[in-house]
């Protein structure tokens, strides 16, 4: 699975990095998501990180 922030959506909010700080940081106000494929053990935060973004800013595809 891989996940991408949409720069554009992306309010800063932080609630990404703090539930999945393996795979989400923050690069100044806004989310980043490492490139390539997310580690399998990653995957569950990394959704449930996903899921909480409370504009959608974060996509994820397999």
């Amino acid at each position: 699975m891989k996940a991408v922030v949409d720069p554009s959506l992306c309010i800063g909010c932080t609630q990404c990095a703090g539930l999945c700080p393996e795979v989400f940081s923050m690069e100044g106000t806004l989310a980043v998501a490492i490139p390539g494929e997310i580690p399998g053990e990653d995957v569950p935060q990394a959704v449930q990180a996903a899921e909480a973004c409370p504009v959608g800013a974060i996509q994820t595809s397999d």
